[in-house]
């Protein structure tokens, strides 16, 4: 019985992660949707100079086209329609994995692209107006345009956890594992690039909830800066030796007290 139940169960383990790869495949699509044909569209028809557009959105199109026509269409037609016959992703992956090198102009825009969204929040109206305008929308999800341009940075470490997770499911004498070794190794590569401008938007986050604690009087929200270390501290008093509870930040450039 038990021989029965890990049979059946390794294939339809593989099943669900191919599952979970064309679900979220499938409202990444939208996302890439909202911001290409959505935000792009609208900031152009109001105006905003081609080139902030351009250096804020990068290569999106290119990313939107290639997994709407290209990577999406070919998921959906193994795993809807050919999985019986065909149980394998490795060789889709293996295949388009190349493309996703299109990755390192968006994620190298990344940093730039946040300054002058904020930017232009602030001194442009008629940007600010269409921005809030999109985000009000339901197909926004209540999320800031910020949150929606971080999803390509996070979608290649997720292919990867995916594919991680499907090799280990994956049997050694499969005809697929070639295929999908190599693709995790195209994929890895991407990734390493994704992840660090991910730690390095959480830095920003962190070094933000700082400079909003300290009530904004230290200019600390700089790429140059990191937070090194946080936590509480008792500070002893010149005049009579009391200790008095401060909480420190220490920052590269500068330690402050709150």
């Amino acid at each position: 019985k038990r021989t029965c139940i890990s049979k059946f169960s390794e294939p339809q383990k593989l099943f669900n992660i191919a599952n979970e790869l064309l679900h979220t495949e499938e409202a990444y699509v939208k996302r890439l949707h909202l911001l290409d044909q959505v935000f792009c569209t609208k900031l152009y028809e109001a105006g905003v100079p081609p080139e902030v557009v351009t250096g804020i959105f990068s290569n999106i199109s290119s990313i939107y086209r290639f997994h709407e026509q290209f990577l999406l269409p070919e998921l959906k037609t193994r795993i809807t329609d050919e999985w019986n016959k065909n149980p394998r992703l490795g060789d889709i992956l293996q295949k388009l994995a190349p493309f996703l090198k299109m990755y390192g102009e968006y994620v190298k825009n990344f940093d730039r692209a946040m300054d002058m969204v904020n930017t232009w929040m602030q001194r442009s109206s008629p940007f600010k107006e269409v921005v809030q305008n999109i985000q009000k929308q339901e197909i926004c999800g209540n999320l800031t345009l910020q949150h929606h341009m971080l999803e390509p940075v996070q979608r290649i470490p997720r292919y990867e956890l995916l594919l991680k997770d499907y090799l280990k499911k994956l049997p050694e004498e499969s005809p697929d594992r070639k295929d999908a070794e190599k693709s995790l190794e195209l994929i890895s590569t991407a990734a390493n690039h994704s992840n660090a401008a991910i730690r390095k938007m959480e830095k920003m986050h962190k070094l933000l909830e700082v400079y909003e604690r300290l009530g904004g009087e230290e200019d600390i929200v700089n790429p140059a800066n990191e937070l090194i270390k946080e936590g509480h501290i008792q500070k002893l008093s010149a005049k009579n030796g009391t200790a008095q509870d401060r909480y420190l930040f220490l920052v590269s450039h500068l330690i402050s007290l709150e």
